[in-house]
């Protein structure tokens, strides 16, 4: 979706954000090219380093606004993931920034609900469910991260969503699949690089 010089840009741009947010700074003025007018959907997680435990993830899944403006409020919001206690600007060096850019989510079409097991691979597909008032979503590389097997996906995309973890059996449930490019910081401030999507880093 886009070149790995952009996607180093999409992380120094979003921890620029982050920083300038818990150092009260003005945002950082940046010109990250035309590339970064296209609409596209973005998840912006935070690591501890070097544990990486999950210290926040918020994002945009669906393409409604530019990558620029998709990346700064999903900076801008996952400081204060309500998951976990507020970002500190004592936290700014033990954390690492990772940048998941989304293809736009499709629907899985199938004829019975046991069809999905062969529509998703793990390692390529993230997944939004969506059943009545109900959602959730999960980036391909959880799964990976977590060595569930597709049926322990399905699962759980169904628990994150606050649903019993057999509603994707449901007809009246809706499954959508998308990919994503990762781009991380291997470690605080540090080098970028692209995660493919079995989770090693290239």
């Amino acid at each position: 979706m886009i070149s790995f010089e952009d996607g180093k840009k999409t992380v120094k741009f979003a921890r620029g954000i982050i920083e300038s947010i818990l150092k009260k700074e003005n945002l950082r003025s940046s010109d990250l090219g035309n590339n970064f007018n296209e609409k596209l959907g973005v998840f912006v997680t935070i690591h501890k380093f070097p544990s990486y435990g999950l210290r926040g993830c918020i994002g945009l899944p669906n393409p409604i606004m530019s990558l620029k403006n998709s990346i700064t409020e999903a900076s801008k919001s996952v400081i204060r993931d309500p998951r976990f206690p507020p970002l500190l600007e004592d936290e700014l060096d033990e954390i690492v920034i990772e940048v998941t850019i989304l293809s736009k989510p499709k629907k899985i079409n199938v004829i019975k609900p046991e069809d999905y097991i062969n529509e998703i691979k793990i390692g390529r597909d993230g997944l939004i469910i969506e059943h009545g008032f109900n959602s959730g979503l999960l980036l391909p590389q959880v799964p990976v991260e977590q060595e569930w097997d597709v049926n322990e996906y399905l699962a759980n995309i169904c628990l994150k969503a606050g649903l019993p973890p057999d509603t994707w059996i449901d007809k009246e449930t809706s499954i959508l699949k998308f990919s994503g490019q990762i781009f991380t910081e291997i470690e605080p401030r540090g080098e970028i690089k692209e995660k493919n999507l079995n989770g090693f880093i290239s």
